[in-house]
């Protein structure tokens, strides 16, 4: 597709906006979509119990190091097996070591209680996420007109992940499998961006429908391509930035990929990085997944034809976060 201006995207931002729509205090956006009787209706597709994990592992070989303000996970193990001994020997007798002599006093000979303890040190964003309605914006404004200055050092007063959690992140899900629908054996080339057009012929031939409340997981086989490879810079393909008003005309509740950032950077328009973040998180209030792991869901809805199921993806409750680790599920 040829590229756009500014001019093209300022016109798609007024057609997409959703500012007011809930209120002016709205904090939620697209995910108001998501209603009572909606949840019901995810939960009343679970015909066989069969649990599949979207999540990715957060660890070292991780997809993250193309950007310097993005790392892979770092695990450390604070206390482990090996210090029982030693510590129960020297803990005891070191008085400017608190830490020693405090964990000593729980590995003592007669008592047989050990235990492990870790910790973990990576960005919100390092693997399986939900970008915060806070992540993006422009002009100096959030989603609903919140002003981007109340994003501070000490979070996000507005739209950040927090806000989500008492609303919860469940609903009906729908599989778009892109790589099934192009025929391609496991990933779709960047430079070929994923169209609206696309998504309705995939929801065609499918046989499913998008509608209002729905959570889009789209596949483009990124994350398949990435286990081979292990190269987690390669871009891949994603969706068109006017896909945007794809997810705006069906009423999606939230859209999710298998790529590092659901749209596709090889189109898009001069003068705007990322157009469909700030479509979507800015302008809709619609909250983005990236590097979920579609591949082994997009094989049974290939095997029983049934591309819809119960997802089920609350993010972690970070106070004033703009992103969140997850671990999503869908239950056919």
């Amino acid at each position: 597709m040829s590229r756009a201006d500014l001019t093209d995207f300022r016109r798609a931002a007024r057609d997409v906006s959703n500012w007011g729509r809930w209120g002016d205090d709205d904090e939620l956006g697209t995910l108001n979509f998501i209603t009572a009787d909606k949840v019901a209706q995810a939960a009343g597709l679970v015909r066989h119990g069969k649990v599949f994990p979207l999540g990715v592992d957060f660890g070292a070989s991780g997809p993250q190091g193309a950007f310097e303000f993005r790392h892979n996970p770092v695990h450390i193990v604070t206390v482990d097996g090996g210090d029982v001994n030693t510590l129960a020997k020297y803990g005891p007798s070191w008085p400017r070591n608190r830490l020693a002599q405090q964990l000593s006093g729980y590995m003592t000979a007669d008592n047989p209680f050990r235990f492990n303890d870790d910790i973990i040190i990576m960005p919100l964003q390092a693997a399986t996420q939900w970008d915060a309605l806070s992540h993006v914006y422009y002009e100096d404004y959030l989603y609903n007109g919140f002003p981007a200055s109340s994003v501070t050092s000490a979070g996000a007063f507005h739209c950040g992940i927090d806000k989500v959690d008492g609303k919860g992140i469940t609903s009906r899900g729908v599989l778009l499998d892109i790589v099934r629908l192009r025929g391609v054996p496991t990933f779709c080339e960047l430079g070929d961006p994923i169209t609206p057009a696309e998504l309705d012929e995939a929801a065609r031939a499918q046989g499913v429908t998008v509608g209002p409340g729905d959570i889009v997981l789209v596949r483009t086989g990124w994350w398949a391509r990435f286990l081979e490879t292990g190269n987690g810079s390669e871009p891949g393909a994603g969706l068109d930035w006017t896909c945007a008003s794809w997810l705006h005309d069906h009423g999606v509740a939230a859209v999710a990929a298998d790529n590092l950032m659901v749209e596709n950077p090889a189109s898009g328009v001069d003068g705007a990085i990322l157009p469909m973040h700030m479509l979507c998180l800015r302008d809709m209030g619609l909250m983005l997944g990236e590097y979920w792991d579609l591949t082994a869901l997009a094989a049974d809805c290939a095997a029983d034809g049934v591309y819809e199921f119960q997802l089920i993806a609350p993010p972690l409750r970070v106070t004033g976060a703009v992103g969140s680790p997850v671990n999503p599920i869908a239950i056919k």
